[in-house]
């Protein structure tokens, strides 16, 4: 099967140096800026809240990699247009960076009582539902404009609950419960485990196996 042709364009790219901007390195610095008033505050739910959130947005990103490796059609979601980086093919530099600081503001919202109930309903749950809708929102507009490209029927505009159970829930909630364990420790096992789960799976199904 030939890939789609904005499949195509993204491959094209794919890990070309020739892409590289310089715009990219005051961003990641912004990042680094964002993570380090945490860390000097000790905040370490929120470093490790965002961190989970950033992690658990690489492993959609490989199984949407593993998606067009074995369809050779399209990935779920594309991106290629203009970009400082296109790391897998729907993820560039911005898209990796954007998710990195996400994570470290949503978990700066959530209230402190993670017991409370809002309109009846327990604040983590509802703000992961307002914040993925929300998303989503973000994601048809850039659809819309071609920043991000969706070739299926069952991931589309017209269709866009899976973006929304499968694309975001699933990033707030976990973030939200590594920000929730009772100990720094059981944080950081938690965001060690996902780490872990991200760097083997990278390795495999890149340089060993060359799928992504």
């Amino acid at each position: 099967m030939l890939p789609a042709e904005s499949a195509a364009r993204a491959l094209a790219i794919l890990r070309d140096p020739a892409q590289f901007k310089w715009y990219a390195i005051p961003l990641f610095l912004l990042v680094l800026y964002v993570y380090a008033q945490q860390v000097q505050a000790r905040r370490w739910p929120v470093v490790l809240g965002g961190l989970a959130f950033w992690f658990m947005d690489w492993i959609n990103e490989i199984w949407n990699a593993l998606v067009f490796h074995f369809s050779q059609f399209a990935p779920v979601w594309g991106a290629p247009g203009d970009t400082a980086g296109l790391i897998l093919i729907g993820l560039n530099v911005e898209i990796c960076l954007m998710f990195a600081v996400l994570g470290v503001t949503s978990v700066l919202l959530l209230p402190a009582d993670r017991k409370l109930k809002i309109l009846g309903i327990n604040n983590r749950l509802l703000f992961a539902a307002v914040n993925s809708a929300l998303a989503v929102a973000v994601e048809c507009g850039l659809n819309a404009v071609g920043a991000l490209t969706w070739e299926y029927a069952w991931w589309n505009t017209g269709f866009p609950y899976p973006v929304f159970l499968i694309g975001y829930m699933p990033f707030f909630l976990v973030a939200y419960w590594v920000h929730d364990r009772p100990s720094t420790g059981q944080q950081g096992l938690a965001v060690a485990m996902l780490g872990t789960v991200v760097a083997a799976s990278l390795l495999l199904f890149g340089p060993v196996l060359g799928w992504i």
